[in-house]
C-alpha cells in the first residue's frame, strides 16, 4: 500500500499539488484521472520519487520515504516497475534484451537465472515467440506487453503505468487493461495507473482518484463513479456520448 498525506508540490510560483491525501491499495488497480493540467503527471512522478514534495509525506507499506537512507531509497526504487506512455523500449535491443536490461543493471543473477526469468515474464504477457524480434518488428500492442514484461521482471511491489493505452485501438487497449489487472491481482502488487481512458475507468477502476486543479476532487470505485452527483466528475466522465448513454441506462435501472 502507498499512503499519501497532505502533499504539496510547486514549481516556482505554480502550486501544482495542493494538499492531496490518498491511499493506493495492494492487489488493486488504482487509477488517477483528471483533465490535462489537473496535476496527474506531477502526482505520479512524486509517487515515483522523481519529485520531492515541499509538504506532506508518502509511505510505502508503512515506511516513510523522507526517513529512508540513500541506500534504502535505491532499494525501494528497485521494487518499482514502470510502464511508460510510449513504451520507451530500446530500439537497438531485441524484446529479450529489453526485458533483460533491468536484471543486468540491478541484479547479480547468472545468465541462466536471467533467461529463466525473461522466459517466464514473456510467457506471462503472451509473447512466447517474440524473444528475438526488435520493437520495430512488432505491433504497438505487443510493444506495450514487452514494456509490462520489463516492468515486472524484477518482481516489483509497486507498478506505475503512465497512459498505458495511449495510441492503441480499443480492442488492444482492453487486452492491456485486463493484463495489468490480472498481474496486479495475481502478484498482489500496488498498481497506480495515470489515465484519461474512460474505458479503463469502467473496466478496471477498482479505486479511482479524480484530480482537479491540483486537488483531490473525488475518490471511489468504477461502480460508484456512475452514482456520484459531483459535477466536476460528471462533467469529465460524461463528456462523451457513450458515457452519457451509460449514465442514462444506470438512471433508468434505478427507476
Amino acid at each position: 500500500m502507498i499512503a499519501v498525506e497532505n502533499i504539496h508540490k510547486s514549481f516556482g510560483e505554480a502550486h501544482i499539488l495542493k494538499g492531496i491525501t490518498a491511499r493506493f491499495e495492494k492487489g488493486k488497480t488504482n487509477l488517477i484521472i483528471g483533465q490535462s493540467g489537473s496535476g496527474k503527471t506531477v502526482f505520479l512522478k512524486t509517487l515515483l520519487g522523481l519529485f520531492t514534495p515541499e509538504q506532506g509525506s508518502i509511505a510505502y507499506d508503512g515506511k516513510l520515504y523522507s526517513e529512508l537512507t540513500g541506500d534504502e531509497k535505491r532499494n525501494l526504487r528497485q521494487e518499482m516497475g514502470m510502464v511508460f506512455q510510449g513504451s520507451a523500449l530500446f530500439d537497438s535491443m531485441t524484446v529479450e534484451g529489453n526485458v533483460r536490461f533491468p536484471l543486468e543493471m540491478f541484479t547479480k543473477q547468472s545468465k541462466s537465472e536471467m533467461q529463466d526469468r525473461i522466459d517466464f515474464v514473456l510467457k506471462r504477457v503472451n509473447l512466447i515467440d517474440a524473444h528475438h524480434k526488435y520493437p520495430s518488428e512488432i505491433s504497438g500492442g505487443m510493444q506495450k506487453r514487452v514494456a509490462i514484461a520489463r516492468a515486472i521482471v524484477m518482481n516489483p511491489k509497486y507498478l506505475f503505468c503512465d497512459e498505458p493505452n495511449s495510441g492503441l485501438d480499443p480492442k488492444t487497449a482492453i487486452l492491456i487493461d485486463n493484463l495489468i489487472q490480472e498481474i496486479t491481482e495475481e502478484y498482489d502488487i500496488t498498481t497506480v495507473i495515470n489515465t484519461h481512458d474512460m474505458n479503463s475507468v469502467m473496466e478496471i477502476g477498482k479505486k479511482i482518484i479524480f484530480l482537479k486543479n491540483g486537488l483531490k476532487e473525488w475518490e471511489g470505485s468504477n461502480k460508484e463513479i456512475f452514482k456520484t452527483d459531483n459535477k466536476a466528475v460528471t462533467d469529465f466522465v460524461y463528456s462523451s456520448e457513450l458515457f452519457k448513454k451509460v449514465r442514462q441506462m444506470y438512471i433508468e435501472e434505478r427507476n
